[in-house]
């Protein structure tokens, strides 16, 4: 069984993923001056690196956030929902076909619904959760 604070590294890692892919994406759209992926990489930046790495931040810190369900709910629903709203983004882009878009409302609905479990348990397990050992 993977300690507590695992989580969090587990989602940094995750999250460190997210910034090769949004780097690389930018590099490819600024050599081949097609941005038309400009959403896809915006959202991973900022739900696949900056969100992902602070919520691990901040089960690193405040361990018992990690030990919850609603970590657990965070952890899969976010994870579920960000490669299938970013993939459904980049074939409605590219392809022009609305028919994605309720696949990116899935995935939306999907990360929203992590995002607020992380958020709930802030508020649940935060005020008693201790600040880890410096």
């Amino acid at each position: 069984m993977r300690s507590q604070a695992s989580l969090g590294v587990t989602l940094i890692r995750i999250a460190s993923v997210y910034l090769v892919a949004s780097l690389g994406l930018g590099f490819v759209m600024a050599i081949t001056k097609d941005y038309s992926l400009m959403p896809v990489h915006s959202h991973i930046a900022l739900l696949g690196w900056a969100t992902m790495a602070a919520t691990g931040l901040a089960y690193v810190a405040l361990p018992r956030l990690a030990g919850s369900r609603l970590a657990t709910a965070h952890v899969w629903l976010h994870n579920a929902g960000l490669p299938l709203m970013m993939g459904s983004l980049a074939l409605a882009a590219t392809l022009a076909d609305p028919r994605f878009e309720p696949v990116i409302g899935l995935g939306s609905v999907l990360v929203i619904a992590g995002l607020l479990a992380f958020a709930i348990n802030v508020f649940v397990n935060g005020s008693t959760a201790p600040l880890v050992d410096r």
